[in-house]
């Protein structure tokens, strides 16, 4: 157990624990969110809400523990992994934001309707669109992230090197 303790110390350990939050919470929450829409049922969709929140406030730490393992995974990563590991970080610096404003958006919908009832549409949808959009792009980013170290899923070149990180 005490190893265990101590892998939580190296942020590579950490962004690799966690980062399936965002993406597999996600799925989930949408399907939720879809199933009580369907039944129109609000009581329902507060639960769904909920798990589209935490999954997607999740980006948070990932890209956190993700940006602090940089350095360690370049210098243990070959020079297609390099490359993947740019690609990787450049995607997630373009579309995390996503997961942002869904966590806003998701907790809107949550909150919001109480006072404002004719507010619930609205955010409904734009909740689920946003979280469609969010799903695709942590999809995007993952695709990179996995061909870092697992060469049995580079299945192409490794994309062109982006600027150089600040």
């Amino acid at each position: 157990m005490n190893g265990f303790w101590r892998a939580l110390e190296q942020p590579e350990y950490v962004h690799t624990l966690i980062n399936p939050l965002p993406i597999y919470g996600l799925a989930l929450g949408i399907v939720a969110f879809i199933v009580a829409l369907l039944l129109r049922n609000r009581a329902a969709q507060i639960p769904a809400l909920v798990v589209i929140f935490i999954a997607a406030a999740s980006a948070w730490p990932v890209t956190y523990f993700g940006d602090r393992a940089y350095d360690r995974v370049l210098s243990m990563s070959d020079e297609a992994g390099s490359a993947w590991l740019a690609a990787h970080e450049h995607r997630a610096d373009q579309f995390v934001w996503c997961y942002y404003a869904l966590a806003l958006v998701a907790l809107l919908a949550l909150i919001v309707p109480r006072k404002f009832p004719r507010a619930k549409t609205p955010l409904t949808v734009l909740t689920l669109l946003l979280a469609i959009v969010s799903l695709g792009a942590g999809c995007y980013i993952a695709y990179a992230g996995g061909r870092i170290r697992h060469r049995e899923f580079r299945t192409e070149p490794p994309p062109p090197k982006p600027a150089e990180r600040d």
